[in-house]
């Protein structure tokens, strides 16, 4: 463990006030996993869609600072606020960093930063198979030390004796069974958190301000001092996004996006499209919210499962289905969509006759990760106009991460 006396640049960040909501709430005793607590379960990091991710992220709406608020002072020091933390100063950009969640890791890499981050809370999260396609740019992901073993020490923090982490503190107090001790202890000895929830739109606690991807991104390229690429990876998200909204069908078909309780499914988690960033690509598109608009509570709510006869009642034109270590086109179609084309209850689901088995993307997307996903559920859900096209440019998000603007 660190001592407190043996602080050296760790000075140099500091937070410097609060923000509501931090800190107050009771939480869950586990990191809770639809498959167990053995880290390959997709969690419960799920919630609703409320449609403001429709393309009007630009970092300064919904009472959030804009980035003249976080300038850099003469002294060289500077200072970002972001709730639920408040205003944290720093002297210098940081060099070591970790996010729990893979949204803020991809928001990092995509800063140019990804030499830097050293850990992640499940590593089958991290959908890092999506920088296979662009040039120099990686993450081996295995390198990456993994925060959550059936619960997250505080000594894995003092271990890494990163220079930020880049985690809403009220995640690890409500989810992880932290408490605020904890956390300032943490600031104190290590290096300060800094982050929001944006994922999932479900958890009570989370009452004080929700980004958008695009905003929370904006707060990170302030903390990174990466205003340029910030900027850049803005300008592509837009023209990508206006592209598909201009060119999309004006019918949409309602989309229903589960997670197998397992393997080949009998049962799903249902995650409904509402707020939060995890179904950005679905509220982009403007399909229907088929579970939403039934009678199926999500799963940050009812913690439970749903079987085919349910599904059927709903009987979606789309079925996505979610999958952590990624899905893969052999298995996803063997273990999943045969499955369901053979069984007696599922065979008869409009999706399944249709061939409307789609794959439903990862939960944690940053703007790197989201170009993906976009582009992948414009061509599954609308294959007549998009096809197998590719969407976006992807040398040109080469080298934004690689700082070619």
């Amino acid at each position: 463990m660190v001592d407190r006396a043996d602080r050296t640049r760790r000075n140099v960040l500091r937070t410097t006030a609060g923000a509501a909501g931090f800190g107050v709430f009771a939480g869950c005793t586990t990191l809770d996993e639809p498959n167990g607590d053995d880290g390959s379960g997709n969690g419960d990091e799920n919630g609703t869609e409320n449609g403001d991710e429709n393309g009007t992220e630009n970092g300064d709406e919904d009472g959030t600072e804009n980035s003249d608020e976080n300038g850099t002072e003469e002294s060289g020091s500077y200072s970002v606020s972001m709730e639920p933390v408040g205003t944290v100063e720093f002297d210098s950009v940081p060099e070591t960093w970790f996010s729990y969640t893979a949204d803020y890791a991809d928001m990092g890499v995509a800063l140019g930063h990804g030499d830097g981050l050293s850990a992640i809370g499940i590593r089958n999260r991290y959908a890092t198979h999506f920088y296979d396609e662009l040039p120099d740019v990686s993450v081996e992901k295995e390198d990456l030390t993994e925060l959550w073993q059936g619960s997250t020490d505080r000594e894995v923090f003092y271990s890494l004796n990163a220079d930020l982490h880049l985690i809403d503190p009220n995640f690890m107090i409500n989810r992880l069974d932290w408490n605020e001790e904890y956390i300032d202890d943490i600031e104190t000895d290590i290096a300060p958190f800094m982050g929001n929830t944006i994922f999932s739109g479900g958890y009570d606690w989370h009452d004080y301000t929700r980004y958008s991807l695009y905003e929370a991104f904006e707060k990170v390229a302030d903390v990174f001092q990466e205003r340029d690429r910030y900027e850049a990876f803005t300008d592509l998200h837009d023209e990508v996004l206006s592209d598909v909204q201009s060119r999309r069908p004006e019918q949409s078909p309602d989309v229903a996006v589960l997670f197998p309780e397992s393997l080949p499914p009998e049962a799903f988690y249902p995650y409904t499209i509402g707020s939060g960033t995890q179904s950005k690509q679905w509220n982009d598109l403007n399909v229907g919210r088929a579970l939403a608009e039934s009678d199926v509570d999500d799963f940050a709510a009812s913690r439970g499962t749903i079987d085919y006869e349910t599904l059927l009642e709903v009987d979606p034109d789309i079925i996505a289905i979610r999958q952590d270590d990624g899905v893969h086109d052999a298995d996803f179609q063997s273990d999943i969509v045969e499955h369901m084309e053979d069984h007696p209850v599922a065979s008869k689901l409009s999706a399944v006759q249709n061939g409307r088995v789609i794959d439903g993307g990862r939960i944690y997307q940053g703007p790197i990760i989201n170009l993906f996903q976009l582009e992948q559920a414009a061509q599954d859900v609308y294959p007549d106009e998009f096809g197998d096209e590719q969407l976006f440019d992807r040398q040109r998000v080469s080298d934004i991460v690689n700082g070619n603007i």
